[in-house]
């Protein structure tokens, strides 16, 4: 606890960075979809609360940067965000307004946020993939822990992955998230042992213990250690081809949050397997402090690591809330596009009241969500004790 409050500075420095970066593109891709149909923009706003800096441009437009500096938004002129707007249109602003673009310019818009995040995703991890290039490595068996699933399943020190439930094994990473994804469900592995492959079915079991990192979480594990064998030299890409690579990588992140999400849905994932803020803080005060710490290492080497440590956060929280913005909840993106269904099928606005009923209980939900996911967070932080340092 003591060594988390010590670095409180630093967490906040993360967290306002890593989300500030998300929602910034987030927030532009609304404005800017909004923009090109000719949408008045009342606000566009970095954080909450009341403003440290405001600027109005010449479409009538403030530009402002709030105290609160988590989060951000971008207000249209009658845009109907919170039960509060419905039926109010804003004085000032230059263009036409929101209520009055067409379903299909405004489901544009909505769309626009979250393919915001999803092309910032994909540019970082076409930024890896151009600079390192893609690794050839086989992925190793090199412990298998007494009683474990992976024991009792047949895994053996010395095999080779091949496939975890059908999917291809290219690295480490990629053995852990299906291990991840799959608590207390039988998984099929297809592991080379003596040069001939040999199909094993292994269940992971879900226990309480700390990760690479050092929070105490809950994880599915099938009690292996493994490492990556360098078989041949990376992949290197061009610069098309790395965008190509980025976009396939954003693709794979997209299908695996929504195994993620189908399965806390269904209850074979916890809900706290999602991360909030305090949780993408923490994660990154971790990080940082790791790579900080590290003995004879020079300054410049640290700060390379860590540039690319927290650009592959960046993508994955990027992939995250724009996924997350999809949902159809009526205050995020994905429950305009509900309501813009219903007016795409009807012909006509969905009423007034069925509005301000749906945006008041989109948002109890959300804000009972956050409490959720948040609890879960400070538990993993140890802020109590429960967390590792």
């Amino acid at each position: 606890m003591g060594e988390l409050l010590s670095q409180g500075p630093l967490f906040l420095a993360c967290l306002i960075f890593m989300m500030g970066i998300v929602v910034i593109v987030h927030e532009y891709g609304h404005y800017a979809a909004g923009r090109l149909f000719g949408a008045a923009v009342d606000s566009f706003s970095i954080g909450f609360g009341k403003p440290v800096f405001e600027r109005r441009d010449r479409f009538g437009t403030r530009w402002r940067v709030n105290w609160i500096p988590f989060g951000g938004f971008v207000k249209f002129v009658g845009e109907s965000q919170l039960a509060g707007d419905v039926g109010k249109l804003e004085a000032g602003p230059i263009g036409v307004a929101y209520p009055d673009l067409n379903v299909w310019q405004r489901s544009v818009v909505s769309l626009a946020g979250p393919f915001a995040n999803f092309v910032l995703a994909a540019l970082i991890f076409a930024l890896f993939f151009g600079v390192y290039g893609r690794p050839n490595v086989e992925v190793g068996v090199m412990s298998v822990n007494p009683g474990s699933a992976a024991e009792r399943g047949g895994l053996e020190a010395g095999d080779v992955f091949v496939s975890a439930n059908g999917k291809s094994i290219r690295s480490s990473g990629d053995v852990l998230v299906e291990v991840m994804l799959n608590p207390n469900t039988p998984m099929t592995f297809v592991v080379k042992r003596d040069g001939t492959d040999k199909t094993l079915t292994v269940t992971p079991e879900e226990i309480v213990r700390a990760n690479d990192l050092g929070q105490v979480v809950a994880q599915a594990t099938i009690g292996v250690g493994i490492g990556n064998v360098e078989v041949d030299a990376p992949t290197h890409y061009n610069p098309i081809e790395a965008i190509g690579q980025g976009i396939i990588e954003t693709g794979a992140t997209i299908g695996r949050t929504t195994t993620m999400l189908t399965r806390i849905a269904t209850g074979r994932m916890s809900i706290h397997a999602m991360t909030g803020p305090v949780g993408i803080g923490d994660v990154s005060r971790r990080a940082v402090d790791r790579v900080m710490k590290q003995e004879n290492v020079a300054v410049s080497t640290k700060l390379v690591e860590l540039f690319w440590t927290l650009l592959s956060f960046c993508a994955a929280i990027s992939v995250g809330v724009g996924y997350f913005n999809l949902l159809p909840l009526p205050v995020l993106d994905g429950g305009h596009l509900v309501f813009n269904a219903y007016e795409a099928v009807t012909g006509r606005h969905l009423p007034e009241k069925v509005q301000e009923v749906s945006l008041t209980f989109g948002l109890i939900l959300l804000l009972g969500m956050v409490v959720v996911i948040t609890w879960g967070d400070v538990i993993e932080t140890g802020l109590f004790g429960s967390g590792g340092g």
